[in-house]
């Protein structure tokens, strides 16, 4: 009897997450400004993992008789002042900044997805230490505080993503906590409750699932914002290092030659913002997607 009546209820759940899937995709879809952003990106992790086969010259080469060379057939964006081809080293920072972008986004999100959800659903003194330590990462500036643990640390990219990780996760944390208050005086959390299933249970079985949509659009925009500040340390030293060709780090060697040689601050800051862009358009198109109010 059981498993007759736990078929069709499994079949129903398949169903409603068939459409939902359905109306996301339909819905982002219909956005061109969100489909440009996916094919920008999708172009972006082609060129990180396929950099060895497409990068037309070595970018760590320095050929020093051949600075600052203009766009050629050769070199289509010229060279740096060591004469390495500028733009080989734009496309292996791409490889950089996916990684600094994805990585401390994830663990900031995973960090501030469970310190939310534990301070919404626990409440009382558990709430209020954890919102007292989010209001505190909060109240310095993002850029100050990845700029302190760097140099506490050294400026090497694994410092990077532990400094991003902590500064990224308090306003997540702020946000699901708020999602997190709602769910839990809904009438499923209550049935949860009602016929003994734990505290743990509820948490990751009704509420987590309930906020998976809210956590993807935070970390599609998350994404350039990381990078952004990968990009910012850099420029200020204190992020990657060289001869490491970070899209920060060669826009900020390339400003003390921005009048002899415009493109080679130019382009790096060009590539920086199409980046940025096109995960916000990801971003945004996902928010709209997976608004239950804007599915028609």
């Amino acid at each position: 009897m059981t498993d007759m009546t736990a078929a069709p209820e499994e079949m129903v759940e398949t169903l409603e997450s068939d459409s939902f899937l359905r109306d996301t995709i339909r819905v982002f879809r219909k956005n061109k400004m969100a489909m440009l952003g996916l094919i920008l990106v999708s172009l972006l992790f082609f060129v990180a993992f396929f950099i060895p086969i497409i990068s037309p010259h070595d970018p760590y080469r320095v050929a020093l008789g051949e600075q600052f060379l203009p766009p050629s057939s050769t070199y289509w964006l010229g060279t740096d002042n060591f004469g390495r081809d500028l733009l080989s080293r734009i496309l292996y920072g791409a490889r950089i900044s996916l990684l600094v972008g994805i990585v401390p986004s994830f663990i900031s999100l995973m960090i501030g997805a469970v310190m939310g959800i534990i301070s919404g659903y626990y409440g009382g003194r558990i709430d209020f230490i954890i919102m007292r330590l989010a209001d505190t990462m909060i109240a310095f500036p993002s850029l100050l505080l990845a700029m302190v643990v760097m140099y506490t640390l050294g400026a090497n990219l694994f410092n990077i993503f532990i400094a991003l990780s902590l500064v990224g996760w308090a306003g997540v944390a702020r946000v699901v906590r708020s999602q997190t208050l709602a769910l839990k005086e809904k009438e499923f959390i209550e049935a949860a409750r009602a016929v003994g299933t734990t505290r743990a249970k509820i948490m990751v079985r009704h509420i987590f699932p309930n906020i998976v949509p809210t956590l993807i659009v935070l970390f599609s925009l998350s994404i350039p914002e990381a990078i952004m500040w990968e990009s910012s340390l850099s420029f200020l030293g204190v992020g990657v290092q060289p001869p490491e060709a970070s899209w920060g780090l060669l826009v900020a060697k390339g400003k003390e030659y921005l009048f002899a040689s415009p493109l080679v601050a130019i382009m790096p800051g060009v590539a920086i913002l199409i980046t940025v862009l096109a995960f916000n358009f990801i971003g945004d198109g996902l928010r709209d997607a997976l608004d239950p109010y804007m599915k028609d």
